[in-house]
């Protein structure tokens, strides 16, 4: 018996969630009864769900990418992403498939095959990623009315926090009954979690992951999200990744720290007797280049934007620091076998597999190019006077993305095509709807 029908066997599963991650990184699929998904190997889904926007929509030119008659790709589950599923009512697993089109090819359109394709240039290049997320989120009162604003969660106490309360332990424990059945699901999920801190936002905390192979992380952080809204909607709130849901409240990161190890000797190239290695600077000042194009990745939505604002400790330019949080390109005091780099552009709104996939395909290419970066900043980068060096808006990072072939060749351009696709039917639908601001600063004063 494979290890499929002994985990299924060993659990009394029941019940099978089929899953694949879609553009915005959240969850597809299909639920099968036991029986029926071993006797299916897999199965099949519409292609078209990866060319469908946040609303449901397809993007405009989705005709242009995807076969007009909506053919059926193949799901082909990864059994390393075997997991239960600790909030369902009847014993039920989980599993991520790779998408393969029909004639047997990764689906160039599927999020993880972009990142397989990524990891496939470091490993022709004897070279392995070293990837570890840090993932910020909300918790709120639960709220069914989109006009009206939201408000973070009543923790035990039955006050709402108001104050700056970062690394509080009192703020974390207000809402210990929710930490308690979150790291009880990660746990029973085998989550490599591991510390829990609260940010500065109200009812906001970070969970850290520990550090290992990208797409593993990249699973991991996409079972997370799902685990984190199933826990917040068991204890009667919600939980949201959005990267600024509330006017006056820092935005949500999902900061990605990375290093590369040679496979044959195992060690960092980031370091060559105790000091920053020409790979790194290389890889440092190709994240320098390229984040600018690669923006969209990391600040895939609308609403991403918004968290990149001056007055709020959000990175807004290419500069790098040592130990330094107010750049977008932090390098943390370590010993020299952990030197690493911490992209803090991502929002935690980002698919992560595009996001991990775009960063490390920035660094590639730097170090593909032997690009230098510029020294390093000591002081506060967003005070400096050339602060602001990033779109503000995600119209303007799809062209820049369009405007890049180093990026288009290493993600694939059918993907690329798809995505700024997908993005733009997103920016049209939300440029459609008159704010309440326009209304109460323009309708008469114009």
């Amino acid at each position: 018996m494979g290890v499929l029908e002994d985990f299924l066997k060993k659990h009394s599963i029941t019940e099978i969630e089929s899953t694949l991650a879609d553009m915005t990184g959240n969850a597809r699929g299909k639920f099968y009864p036991t029986r029926k998904f071993l006797a299916e190997n897999g199965g099949r889904i519409p292609e078209t769900l990866l060319v469908q926007s946040v609303t449901g929509d397809y993007a405009y030119n989705h005709y242009d990418i995807i076969d007009a008659r909506d053919r059926d790709m193949i799901l082909v589950p990864d059994t390393n992403t075997l997991r239960i599923v600790p909030w369902a009512d009847e014993p039920t697993a989980q599993l991520i498939n790779d998408c393969y089109d029909s004639e047997g090819n990764l689906h160039p359109l599927s999020s993880r095959t972009i990142l397989r394709r990524v990891l496939a240039l470091y490993e022709a290049d004897g070279l392995r990623p070293v990837i570890a997320p840090e993932a910020e989120f909300y918790l709120l009162q639960q709220n069914d009315d989109p006009d009206y604003e939201l408000k973070p969660a009543k923790g035990r106490s039955g006050r709402r926090e108001t104050a700056r309360r970062s690394y509080s332990i009192d703020a974390v424990n207000e809402f210990n009954p929710v930490i308690d059945t979150l790291y009880a699901y990660c746990e029973a999920q085998d989550l490599d979690v591991d510390t829990l801190i609260h940010e500065s936002g109200a009812a906001q905390m970070e969970i850290n992951f520990l550090h290992g192979d990208a797409l593993d992380l990249a699973d991991q952080v996409f079972v997370f999200k799902r685990t984190l809204r199933e826990t917040a909607l068991k204890h009667n709130i919600c939980a949201t990744f959005m990267a600024k849901p509330m006017q006056n409240e820092p935005g949500s990161a999902m900061h990605i720290h990375q290093s590369i190890i040679d496979i044959k000797t195992g060690k960092n190239i980031f370091t060559k007797d105790g000091e920053f290695s020409d790979a790194f600077y290389h890889y440092m000042g190709g994240l320098q280049k390229y984040t600018p194009n690669a923006i969209s990745f990391f600040a895939p939505n609308v609403n991403s934007y918004r968290r990149f604002a001056p007055e709020i400790a959000a990175p807004m330019n290419m500069k790098w620091g040592i130990d330094n949080r107010t750049t977008g390109l932090r390098v943390p005091n370590s010993t020299p076998e952990a030197t690493r780099i911490e992209n803090r552009f991502p929002g935690a709104d980002c698919n992560p597999y595009l996001a991990i996939a775009a960063s490390l395909a920035c660094g590639y290419l730097g170090m593909k190019e032997k690009l230098r970066p510029t020294e390093p900043t000591s002081g506060a980068a967003a005070m400096e006077n050339d602060s602001v060096e990033l779109s503000r808006t995600l119209e303007e990072a799809l062209r820049l993305l369009e405007d890049c072939p180093e990026l288009c060749e290493i993600m694939g351009q059918s993907f690329v095509d798809a995505y700024i696709g997908v993005k733009k039917s997103e920016f049209e639908t939300f440029n459609k709807v008159i704010s309440s601001w326009e209304r109460e600063h323009l309708l008469l004063n114009v």
